[in-house]
């Protein structure tokens, strides 16, 4: 990890836009200086520019931009252009270009239209970036190296040499056919296989039902994509860098497992582009925060924002401007979280193309007298005075798994719905639940070691792979506390059926099984009642507020369940398996397991998180009540804990009711909020 002592505050710099205006070349380093930004990221999307003609390499220009941000005080995150490749290269090698799955390659333009199979490619991209490593790795203003740009595994390439390349995979992870035959269940709808030769990737001509293959070939692209990285960091090496690497990753992206991909960085970084102010701007806040904590648990240490807009966006559906305060809470969201920067996409905003209307510190205006940069540049001020902040770290007590492999069993698997199984929106439910406590979490996927902490939050744990089962089960034996959901356990990595009774190899922990499991139509509900309330009858309008005692409306996945050694906490109040357990309790050894069999609503997990976390012994950051709007996060770092205390709301909110030890290390100590305003705390850690 890169030592600082300052958070990194910049953002992405396209200087060869305006080689022909070097007057606005000069206006960026005097505006970029007037707004406290100390990075800019350089480099990205320039093949074009930096080689023109195959092998001419022009790196003057860039050599001039950077030593003049250099001499301005501001660093250079250098990247690699192969995000997107030059004209002349998909005119000579034309296997650069991907495959659709019908066969069909793609003509030139977009970015990231390659194979990165492709050994042509592979070579070119080597190339430029030794060549630029050997311009610039000793130079001064260059902190770090930033390669592509937010890598896409979609559309997958299907070229001849990706065919191959998936059958060599495959034959290195299940050695013989035969094996691989009985792991994805090939004799159903005679689908056997002779060879590895045989087999085609999925695709919309071809196979698209035996989901064992889909798994398998979106792990293949995953690796395929961590290979191609790789190849790129080992031509930077090659031409001499010492500083750290990372890449851009994205939001909740589903194409490739970023567990993976992660590993071949020295830190993780990622771009945050939230829908703001369309509804509840915390619940916007909490699922941007899930993300935050994602990134961050992938390396357990500080990582990168390395892109949020200032502004609007170009590309959502409505390209909604940030109420006045936002965009300083959204970037101090990102520190509270384990960020050591606040970076925007982009400092001056294009003219032409796709991203003309994208938000930027500088407009087509050109001024600094606009709202954006204002904000901007009062953000750059007070980050000046938080820079003891960099390199410390989030401790967490509690974890949620949230797995990219099983998301895409899930949502494969053809039933008990296909209409949308809401895997994601289980996950966000228990997160919210977690966050309101006013505890730190860890994100993690079912490979990650789950043994440090106190309480585990397991939601559709569909897919059993790595060992998780026997892992929970341990954890729970030596006194760990979980919250796990029904469609759990179900079938293992090949997205094979597990026989026996499941959730698999945790029945006895559980006290029960799963007999069945309902799927709801969507103008469906269920009810959980605590089992001596199931007679009385039902109206949503008049819930009650107590907790634990009171109605919970359940949609679209119902389990019904065979209880012989759990507490049953609530039940089903209608349909044939009315009055059996919905809701149970279990002690095993140690610890205690609480299992949810059907989709709850929000109030549930926030009732039953708040039991079980009380269980585990897990203390809120701060004592007293959270407001609903209000967010808590902390960092830590040699005996000193810093904590951010954030409305996410256009009105202003009381905290009076908030137990707030320490000293005000940003803004003054107050018992009210403002519209999203943050408020963060320095203050001792006792014992330490």
């Amino acid at each position: 990890m890169m030592k600082q002592r300052k958070i990194l505050y910049g953002g992405d710099y396209n200087p060869e836009q305006w080689l022909d205006s070097p007057d606005i070349l000069e206006c960026d380093i005097k505006y970029m200086k007037a707004a406290g930004i100390n990075v800019v990221t350089v480099g990205m999307f320039a093949w074009s520019v930096l080689e023109p003609e195959e092998g001419k390499y022009e790196f003057a220009w860039l050599k001039r931009i950077v030593d003049n941000l250099y001499q301005n005080g501001i660093s250079v995150i250098m990247g690699t252009p192969s995000g997107a490749r030059p004209k002349w290269l998909a005119d000579a090698y034309p296997e650069v270009l991907r495959v659709r799955d019908d066969g069909v390659r793609f003509l030139f333009g977009r970015r990231h239209n390659h194979c990165y199979t492709s050994p042509v490619y592979r070579e070119k991209v080597g190339s430029i970036n030794k060549a630029l490593a050997e311009c610039f790795h000793t130079h001064p203003a260059v902190i770090m190296w930033h390669v592509s740009n937010e890598y896409e595994g979609k559309p997958s390439c299907h070229c001849s040499l990706c065919k191959a390349a998936f059958q060599k995979w495959l034959k290195g992870r299940y050695e013989t056919i035969e094996k691989l035959n009985a792991k994805w269940c090939t004799t159903f709808w005679s689908h056997r296989y002779q060879s590895f030769e045989q087999v085609e990737p999925p695709s919309s001509v071809g196979e698209q039902e035996l989901h064992a293959l889909t798994l398998d070939w979106k792990r293949f692209v995953t690796e395929q994509m961590a290979d191609f990285a790789e190849n790129e960091i080992r031509a930077l090496k090659e031409g001499g860098i010492s500083q750290p690497v990372t890449t851009n990753l994205m939001y909740d992206y589903q194409c490739l497992n970023y567990d993976r991909l992660s590993q071949c960085f020295d830190l993780v970084s990622w771009d945050s582009y939230p829908v703001w102010h369309r509804g509840s701007d915390i619940l916007t806040a909490r699922d941007n925060g899930m993300q935050h904590d994602f990134m961050r648990s992938l390396k357990h240490q500080p990582y990168l924002l390395m892109e949020s807009s200032p502004s609007g966006t170009n590309w959502q559906g409505v390209s909604k401007l940030k109420k006045p305060g936002l965009l300083r809470a959204a970037g101090l969201q990102a520190l509270a979280h384990g960020s050591d920067s606040i970076l925007y996409f982009q400092i001056r905003q294009s003219r032409g193309a796709s991203e003309k209307f994208h938000g930027a510190v500088i407009d087509h205006y050109g001024g600094m007298d606009t709202r954006v940069f204002e904000e901007v540049a009062a953000i750059g001020k007070e980050l000046q005075n938080l820079g003891e902040i960099a390199g410390s770290r989030v401790r967490a007590d509690v974890a949620l798994i949230y797995d990219i492999e099983n998301l895409w069993a899930l949502e494969e698997a053809q039933g008990p719905r296909n209409d949308g199984m809401y895997y994601h929106e289980t996950v966000m439910k228990m997160y919210n639940a977690i966050k309101k406590l006013g505890v730190n979490v860890d994100v993690l996927s079912a490979a990650r070691d789950i043994s440090s902490y106190k309480l585990l939050a397991v939601p559709m744990l569909y897919m059993f792979r790595e060992g998780i089962g026997d892992r929970l089960k341990e954890f729970v034996q030596k006194g760990g506390s979980i919250l796990l959901t029904y469609w759990s356990g179900v079938v293992d990595e090949n997205d094979r059926c597990f026989l026996g009774k499941t959730p698999y190899g945790l029945t006895d922990m559980l006290g029960l099984r799963r007999k069945e499991i309902d799927g709801l139509y969507d103008e469906e509900i269920n009810v959980l009642v605590p089992e001596e309330k199931e007679k009385e009858p039902f109206r949503e309008a008049e819930m009650p507020e107590g907790k634990m005692q009171e109605r919970y409306v359940c949609r679209n996945l119902c389990e019904i369940l065979d209880v012989w050694n759990a507490r049953t906490l609530m039940v089903y109040e209608k349909d044939f398996y009315r009055g059996t357990p919905a809701v149970t309790e279990s002690h095993y050894d140690q610890g205690v397991v609480y299992y949810i069999a059907a989709d709850g609503e929000q109030r549930l997990y926030d009732h039953l998180l708040e039991k079980l976390a009380g269980t585990a012994g897990i203390t809120p950051i701060v004592s007293g009540k959270i407001p609903e709007s209000v967010e808590v996060c902390s960092r830590e770092s040699e005996g000193t804990e810093y904590v951010f205390i954030q409305n996410f709301h256009h009105e202003a909110v009381e905290i009076k009711a908030m137990e707030l030890d320490g000293c005000v290390l940003l803004g003054e100590r107050k018992e009210v909020l403002n519209p999203f305003e943050t408020l963060i705390l320095k203050r001792g850690i006792a014992g330490e």
